[in-house]
């Protein structure tokens, strides 16, 4: 009887693995989606009398501009266009503008940052450099510097 049963038990092991069928699945990902936000153009878009508004570069990334004022009240105002060239939309995510050292007669005023950037889109954000009208003595150093980081993240 135990004879039996062993045997019974070796039939079936044996028939289980005759019909199992191990399965296998291979497969590959490929991610399509593509960054790319960059600056494409920097231009003087308003201007007083008399100023200058120098010989602005960009990169990708970063703009450098040197605006010259020569009194109180005058403004200069940079347009820099950015443009979403990638397969995913951004939105705006940080926005820092840090003033370093100089003259408090000179103040910088962005305008137009837009909060979403879908694909394929561009947007112009403004920055406008002011010799503060309301000065009412000669400041004692003429220039100042800034920094400003504007970040687009993926929505």
């Amino acid at each position: 009887m135990i004879w039996t049963l062993v045997i019974v038990i070796l039939l079936m092991a044996v028939g289980y693995s005759v019909f199992a069928t191990q399965l296998n699945i291979n497969g590959t990902v490929e991610t399509i989606g593509e960054w790319d936000v960059r600056i494409t153009n920097i231009k003087v878009k308003e201007i007083s009398e008399g100023c200058d508004g120098g010989n602005p570069q960009f990169t990708n990334t970063t703009v450098t501009f040197d605006a010259k004022l020569e009194k109180p009240g005058d403004e200069i105002t940079y347009a820099i266009t950015v443009k979403n060239l990638g397969r995913i939309d951004a939105k705006l995510g940080t926005v820092i503008f840090m003033e370093g050292d100089g003259t408090p007669a000179i103040n910088y005023e962005t305008k137009e940052i837009k909060p979403l950037l879908s694909s394929g889109e561009q947007a112009t954000i403004l920055v406008k450099v002011e010799y503060v009208a309301e000065v009412n003595e000669m400041p004692s150093s003429n220039d100042k510097k800034i920094l400003g980081i504007i970040e687009y993240v993926q929505e």
